[in-house]
């Protein structure tokens, strides 16, 4: 027998399970003090790895935080607390910080390894939802993720535990983020795949075009000499130049057709008169999506590159951003 859908009975469980949720990631926020800033400073101070364990929905959670951790400038690795009694035991040393997970503090998988771990001199993080726990009491720093009620209508499935352990993990990983000083640059060279790495580890000079595929004339040049830079290069502007090299101005196919409106047949007239002065530059050493955010925001489609001394060594369009897929 098929089961026929209420959808007003659908919507509101749906939103009462936000709700619940939403509630016990808030509640966690009170309770924060300074056990959270110790389990901090022991990840800080670890000369080792940060290891996480969990077993169940738990160790979902786990695996997530550790992923967390190691994209974020802590090494770090989750181990199965039912293998680490056979065997996998072993990746633990010393130095290490060993995260424990569990809701009820009672995991048995999970607690028969602890004293083992103490023994190795590794040091304990609990989160759990029971202070009063046997994880808890073993742990050298316990973090509260207690919730009153899972969102499950049943109140048994991992619901509501599973999102407020999720949330304070986070936070722990965030927090020892912040205090490394990790920045973009450090997070580039852990994500170097798939769009997030280009965005972040391309720079103008890998974007932009150069030498003769560069459009540019001199200041004494006429709007004929930039028209035929325009069509020949195809970049939809020329930039131009003092007899240094340096940028004065640029003429694009928007002043061309403004120009056009105004003057008619204008192509004897001094590039000078009806070019843009002052154009938007930007640095070879920049990111590439520095130059996204500075097309956007003044509404152009072409750049030109600069060197410290304002000379023209390159350029690049939103075509040029598309290819490399920055954007």
């Amino acid at each position: 027998m098929i089961a026929k859908i209420n959808g007003d009975r659908a919507l509101a469980l749906a939103r009462d399970v936000i709700d619940v949720e939403a509630d016990a990631v808030r509640g966690l926020r009170e309770r924060l003090d300074g056990d959270f800033v110790g389990a901090v400073d022991l990840i800080l101070s670890c000369r080792g790895r940060v290891v996480v364990s969990g077993i169940g929905k738990s160790g979902h959670i786990g695996r997530k935080l550790a992923a967390t951790f190691a994209s974020t400038g802590t090494p770090a690795f989750f181990v199965h607390p039912a293998e680490a009694s056979h065997g996998d035991l072993g990746m633990v040393t010393a130095d290490d910080v060993f995260v424990a997970l569990s809701n009820s503090g009672e995991s048995e998988e999970l607690v028969s390894i602890l004293p083992l771990v103490k023994r190795l001199g590794a040091k304990l993080i609990a989160m759990t939802g029971r202070p009063a726990s046997t994880l808890a009491r073993l742990a050298d720093v316990h973090l509260d993720a207690g919730v009153e009620k899972e969102a499950c209508p049943l109140n048994l499935a991992p619901t509501a535990s599973t999102t407020a352990a999720l949330a304070l993990g986070d936070a722990l990983a965030l927090a020892v983020l912040d205090a490394r000083g990790f920045g973009a640059d450090d997070f580039a060279r852990s994500h170097p795949g798939g769009s997030l790495g280009r965005r972040l580890l391309t720079y103008v000079r890998d974007v932009m075009r150069i030498g003769d595929q560069v459009p540019r004339v001199y200041e004494d040049a006429t709007a004929r000499d930039a028209l035929f830079q325009i069509t020949a290069k195809r970049l939809g502007m020329t930039a131009i130049t003092d007899r240094d090299g340096r940028v004065t101005g640029i003429f694009t196919d928007g002043d061309l057709r403004r120009v056009l409106e105004r003057d008619g047949d204008f192509r004897d007239l001094p590039i000078a008169s009806v070019m843009t002065k002052g154009p938007r530059t930007i640095g070879p050493d920049q990111l590439a999506v520095e130059a996204v955010e500075l097309m956007e925001r003044y509404r152009i489609n072409q750049m030109l590159v600069v060197d410290a001394a304002g000379k023209l060594i390159g350029a690049l369009n939103m075509h040029d951003l598309f290819s490399k897929k920055v954007i």
